[in-house]
């Protein structure tokens, strides 16, 4: 359709696709999905050629890779989740708003002019597209490897009820969808971080060790009181998509503080970035 034709109430994508082109042909960004793609993959052979020996932490999914391959990227999700996405999340979010300011592109792009809302509006929305990129990376390469060294059949839950390969399927989307969510949170707060500087990496680290402290502090028992409110702390509930029927109470509560997080620090990153002196 073009822009004559388009429907004055129909918002134009071009902005967004030009971010969504710029962040997918980055590569730094290329190399990042062949680095979370790889995972499963090795986990997968590794599994094939010895007897796995359990998981830390969340749902021992890889002793159940033998049984039926979508367990391959389900413990990949598993394990990934807890360092490498958010690594990847944090070189995104660092690059939205610093990585312009860094090269000195921001001042230009807002002359266009572009509003400052709709840019980060833009921009937060380039980096969910992302968390769904890769979360895909992981678990669709990990599918793909798993149903060729373990094929496919019934799945057996985490409630020991078995269902077929097709639900299992639904699950595993399901899953999908939640740990992009999950990311989708921490994006926001990197969103934040990249409007308080103009060194994408120092945003990068920034949003790291926000991550980090977060799951050290959900480790410590005497946070108790903290642990429900923290981004990380329901992340490896996804494995309650996996029982039969579906418990939703972690998953339930876990997208009610992404949407908190979402929102909260969206808010700060426009209060910011919308009274922000571009200065490059």
């Amino acid at each position: 359709m073009s822009v004559a034709e388009r429907p004055s109430w129909l918002p134009s994508t071009r902005l967004l696709r030009s971010e969504l082109r710029l962040i997918a042909g980055r590569r730094r960004n290329q190399a990042g999905l062949a680095v979370l793609a790889v995972v499963p993959i090795v986990m997968a052979i590794a599994v094939k050629s010895s007897r796995p020996g359990g998981n830390d932490g969340g749902p021992d999914f890889v002793s159940s890779i033998t049984s039926n391959g979508l367990f391959v990227p389900l413990a990949a999700l598993g394990v990934e989740i807890t360092m490498f996405l958010p690594l990847a999340m944090s070189m995104l979010s660092g690059d939205a708003i610093a990585g312009e300011a860094n090269i000195g592109t921001l001042r230009y792009l807002l002359t266009v002019p572009v509003d400052r809302t709709r840019l980060l509006l833009v921009k937060y929305a380039s980096l969910c597209i992302g968390a769904v990129w890769g979360v895909c990376a992981v678990a669709i390469p990990g599918a793909i490897v798993g149903v060729a060294l373990f094929g496919t059949g019934r799945l057996t839950t985490l409630s020991g009820d078995q269902i077929p390969f097709g639900a299992a399927v639904w699950r595993l989307v399901l899953v999908m969808l939640y740990l992009s969510a999950c990311l989708a949170a921490l994006a926001a707060v990197g969103l934040f971080i990249s409007t308080l500087t103009e060194q994408p990496i120092a945003g990068a680290i920034a949003l790291m060790i926000f991550t980090i402290v977060s799951w050290i502090a959900d480790s410590v028992s005497q946070l108790g009181w903290l642990h429900p409110w923290l981004v990380v702390h329901d992340w490896l509930g996804f494995g309650d998509l996996l029982r039969d029927p579906i418990a939703g109470t972690t998953v339930g509560h876990g997208l009610l503080v992404d949407l908190g997080y979402a929102v909260v620090f969206w808010s700060l990153a426009w209060a910011r970035f919308s009274g922000k002196d571009i200065t490059s």
